[in-house]
């Protein structure tokens, strides 16, 4: 594969991971174990998988002028992404996601704060670099808006525009329509398309229903693969079976591996197939941005 220039709008959190032995009750003080300070956001995430995958990367997105966002910025330039793009929002904090970890469950709490000043003009502002890309890839951590215009500017400069619409929302036909490849897992899939699926037969009538008016559609489906259409049939790869020890970011490995292996002229099945690589390797490690995985690691797994 070529090297792949990807534009990534989206959102930089710190999430900070508390772990307990059990949820306190409304009220209640209780003893916390551990806290962790771990690099987050989806859009991050993303920019990360990337960049560990050889990609020349820019982040487009805002951070507070705070040591939280200070240590995005390093975080972020550790990995060689650009982060010229990365507004610092004077008087605001940076995204955080409280966790709240026990063995059985857990609670997140999430604070947009600079993500939510994402406008379309900041975004607009970074029109060249998301029209020099190969590929813009964003998400639905930053407002609407934003999103739009990323899209649009890459739509209209012919570049390839990947979505993965989480955390999901309902999206209008206008937005779509600035879509190529829209990647949600099974639920966000029942969001959108407003309609539940028992079985194989049913999703390959929602997906064909789907592909008719909207973007070519890949459905994550966690242990089961990742399903899509090809020549009028559900093709689903399955995932290969590795000692899972942290979910988060999965979706981000596989979004991010798809876009590098699409943008280095791969076919949709096997773009599909390193994707799933990449994100059964990250479930192997903790940590989001810590777990995704090298080109080395994936060409490695068997």
């Amino acid at each position: 594969m070529r090297l792949a220039k990807i534009a990534v709008a989206g959102s930089l959190n710190m999430d900070l991971v508390v772990s307990m032995k059990r949820m306190p009750k409304v009220g209640e003080t209780v003893q916390g174990e551990e806290l962790h300070q771990i690099p987050g956001g989806k859009g991050a995430n993303q920019a990360v998988g990337c960049a560990k995958l050889g990609a020349e990367v820019s982040m487009i997105g805002a951070v507070g002028q705070d040591s939280f966002g200070t240590v995005m910025l390093k975080q972020m330039e550790s990995h060689s992404i650009h982060t010229r793009s990365i507004a610092v929002i004077e008087g605001c904090s940076t995204g955080t996601a409280t966790i709240m970890h026990t063995p059985e469950d857990n609670c997140i709490v999430i604070v947009a704060g600079a993500n939510g000043h994402m406008t379309p003009e900041l975004v607009m502002s970074h029109a060249k670099l998301i029209g020099e890309a190969d590929i813009l890839l964003t998400q639905l951590e930053i407002p609407l808006p934003a999103v739009t215009a990323a899209l649009t500017i890459a739509k209209e400069a012919g570049v390839t525009t990947v979505l993965n619409p989480a955390p999901a929302v309902p999206l209008s036909r206008e937005i779509l329509r600035l879509v190529d490849y829209i990647t949600p897992n099974e639920t966000e899939f029942e969001l959108l398309s407003g309609r539940t699926y028992q079985n194989e037969t049913e999703l390959l009538d929602g997906m064909k229903n789907w592909e008719h008016s909207g973007p070519r559609l890949l459905v994550t489906r966690g242990e089961k693969g990742t399903s899509f259409l090809q020549d009028g049939q559900l093709c689903t790869i399955a995932a290969p079976k590795v000692e899972v020890v942290d979910t988060t970011g999965a979706g981000d490995a596989f979004n991010a591996a798809f876009c590098v292996a699409l943008a280095g002229g791969a076919q949709i099945r096997d773009a599909v197939q390193f994707a799933i690589k990449s994100a059964s390797l990250s479930v192997t490690r903790f940590g989001a941005q810590a777990g995704m995985p090298t080109l080395e690691e994936i060409n490695g797994l068997e």
